[in-house]
Parts: C-alpha cells; structure tokens; sequence
C-alpha cells in the first residue's frame, strides 16, 4: 500500500510516540507483609505512575524463608528484580563483591541522602559507596502477656538481669503458664539469644572485633558465655511443646492467642501477630507490653546493658536497574511517605522529622529504645552474611536443644568465618 506524504507522516508520529511512551517496567522484590503494608506500598507505586507516564511498578511478595533462599538465584539471573528488600550489613557487601549492585548516589536528588541518619546509611554503604536505602529500624523485644504475667505473680517492671528474667520462667513455669513460644524450626527466632547474651556480654563492639580477628574472633569469651547463658534458660524447658518443629508465622499467631507469656520478636509483629491469631483479633493493647531483652548483672565490656539488636532493613538496587527505579526508591524513602507509614502504624520510619504523626505506645518505646542505646545492632544472620549467618541460626537451634557445647558452638562459628 501507498501512503500520501502527510499519511505517512502521521503514521510515523504514532509509531514514534508509542515508542517515546513504551512503558519501563520497575520490578520490588518484598519479603510479604501484612495487608495493611501492602496497600500502604501499592499506593506510592500508583502514585509514583501517576505523575511519571509510561512507568509502571511490580511488587513481587515472597514468604520470609522462601525470600532467603530465592534472592540468591535470583539476582545470578535475567529475572533479577530492580530494587529488592534487604537488611543491610555484610550481605550487601558481599551482593556489591559479587557485582550484583549498583551504586546509586549520583541517581538521588541532591540533598537526599541529608534525610537519613549515617548509621541508616552506613548499613547500605561499601567502600564510601551507597548501594541502597533504609526505610525503617527495628528492636527485638520480648512481647509480654501481661494477663499470663500477672496471673503467675510475674512483675515484669522488676526483670532487670538475665538471672531476674530465669526467675520469671521458673515463676511462670511454676504456675502453669507456658514462659516463651518459639518459633524454632525457622532457627532465626533463636539466634536473636545468642546474639543479644553476646552483646550483653561483650559490649557494642564484641561483633565488629570479632570480625577484625581481635581477641580470638568470634571463639572469644563473650560468644561463649552467651551460650552458657542461652542454655541456662534452654535447661528450664521454657519453650512450648514442639517448638523446634514450630514455624515463626505459627509461633506468633499462637502467642497472639494467649499461648505463652513472652514471644522474643521484632516489634514489626504488632500487626501480623493479631493476623495470624485464630480469633485474627489476637491480644488487646492493654494485655501487651514490651520488656528490653534484660541485662547480664556482670558484664564483661561496658556498653553491653543498653545495647539493642534488630534490624535497619530497607532496599538495594539491583545492577540491571534503570534510572527510574532509583527515582522511585527515592520516592518511596520521602519523608512524606515515612511519615504516612508512622501515622498508619506500619513500621517507624528512619527519615528524619518523619516520625511526628507516630501515635502507637508500643512503636514509641521503640523509637526511644533505639535512640537511647549505646549501639544498634543488626541481626548476627543478616550483618555478617548468608553463610555465617546460617551457622549462627544452626548453632543457636543447636544450643537449644542441647546437641551441642557454647564452646563448640564458638567454634563453628569462627570457622565459617574465616572461610566465608
């Protein structure tokens, strides 16, 4: 067919304004979070289309343990997302050695990175470099059944020590009351022990010596006697019936129905913990509360009462990403969309000024624990990478159940750090 000179033109007009608007497509590979979290996300994606034409957004949600074994193959793969959830800390050191990551500090608007604290962006930075963003810090607490506390006689306000917090399970144990549900069979909900006795122990530096070699590793003593103080709890058989084959998604619903006394969990189980509850209600605000992991009456390293061990989790992008995705995590991270997630109850965002419209008591305590403790501390299974963090979540379940000594358990860790 022919076409008139001013018809082809027109022809070619469409052809190439399709083009110009051929859609870039962002991928947001997310560890799966409640209903509430994902709309809160989907938002911003639909927001973010909406003022930037011919660009779409993906949230992909992945069930926690699925995530951690996916995410590796993943990004050695064509199918790699854009920017993917990450808890910062060795892994991303290692995902920038292995050249999965870009860094992305010309591609935020200027003055962004001014926002966010330096320890946030220390947990994304290699070599000077930024190769993501955090989003939110969080504590590992232990989330207390005031109603199961009381009835055994428990005052929660006087644990202050470790040996304090013994004698509140023999207490409970006592009573009737099952003392702590565990979710043992993920393993990670009982590495939260030994790596908290280990900074009570050791102090805020024990970790980062050990890392450099200093003072024997991590076969130096306060790795050890947190085992020993890990099992001093294990030998009262605190936890509920089949905890190690008890799943974290299980173990947090149960504690919602009133289960146990203590659950030892990030404070992002305020919400999903009521989800997973048979009721889906789970327990009222005023049968919670929250007790600092206690501390050790004798410490070996100054510093080690107030330190807290959670999480600055946030995003990092992937090699393959476009311009557009660093724009988005950009718009995801402003402190207009932090403060929405405080107001909402979601998480407690890590922007400055953006957690002014926070209004829940329990995410308070938290925002002051953390901004009151000597040294925030990144979950052991996620700071110093995937290999070593899996020999700590199996030495923290070995411990548990007893198979194996706080010396032995030393060891095995050294060893996969050396071979890391």
């Amino acid at each position: 067919m022919t076409y008139p000179t001013a018809a082809l033109a027109a022809a070619l007009a469409i052809v190439t304004g399709h083009a110009a608007l051929a859609q870039t497509e962002i991928t947001v590979l997310r560890v799966a979070v409640n209903d509430e979290q994902q709309a809160y996300l989907e938002q911003i994606a639909a927001d973010f289309e909406a003022q930037n034409e011919g660009v779409t957004v993906t949230f992909e949600y992945v069930a926690n343990e699925a995530y951690k074994q996916r995410l590796p193959t993943l990004l050695q793969s064509n199918a790699r997302p854009d920017i993917f959830y990450s808890w910062g800390g060795q892994t991303v050191v290692e995902q920038v050695e292995a050249g999965f990551l870009q860094p992305i500090d010309a591609l935020l608007p200027e003055g962004f990175a001014d926002t966010i604290p330096d320890a946030g962006l220390q947990a994304y930075s290699v070599d000077g470099q930024l190769y993501g963003l955090p989003q939110y810090a969080t504590e590992v607490v232990f989330w207390t059944n005031t109603a199961l506390t009381e009835q055994a006689g428990v005052d929660i306000a006087a644990i202050a020590t470790w040996d304090d917090f013994l004698e509140a399970v023999q207490t409970l144990k006592d009573a009737g009351v099952t003392p702590i549900v565990a979710g043992g069979q993920d393993k990670w909900p009982l590495h939260f022990y030994w790596s908290y006795l280990a900074l009570r122990e050791g102090g805020p530096a024990v970790v980062t010596d050990a890392m450099a070699g200093e003072n024997g590793g991590f076969e130096a003593e306060p790795f050890i006697a947190a085992g020993r103080q890990f099992q001093r709890l294990t030998e009262l058989e605190p936890f509920q019936p089949g905890y190690i084959s008890t799943t974290y998604e299980t173990a947090s619903g149960m504690f919602a129905d009133g289960a146990g006394a203590f659950h030892l969990m990030g404070d992002w189980d305020y919400l999903p913990m009521r989800e997973r509850s048979t009721s889906g209600e789970g327990l009222p605000d005023d049968q919670l509360a929250i007790l600092s992991f206690p501390a050790i009456a004798d410490p070996v390293t100054e510093g080690g009462a107030d330190a807290t061990l959670g999480g600055i989790n946030g995003w990092a992008v992937t090699n393959s990403a476009e311009p557009e995705a660093v724009e988005f995590l950009a718009f995801m991270m402003n402190a207009e969309n932090q403060r929405e997630a405080g107001r909402q109850e979601l998480f407690i965002p890590i922007a400055e000024s953006s957690a002014d419209q926070m209004q829940n008591p329990f995410y308070i305590e938290v925002a002051d624990h953390i901004a009151a403790s000597s040294y925030h501390q990144i979950f052991l299974d996620q700071f110093l990478g995937a290999s070593v963090g899996a020999t700590i979540n199996d030495i923290s379940a070995d411990l548990a159940q007893g198979v194996i000594t706080p010396e032995a358990a030393a060891a095995q860790v050294q060893e996969s750090w050396g071979f890391r």
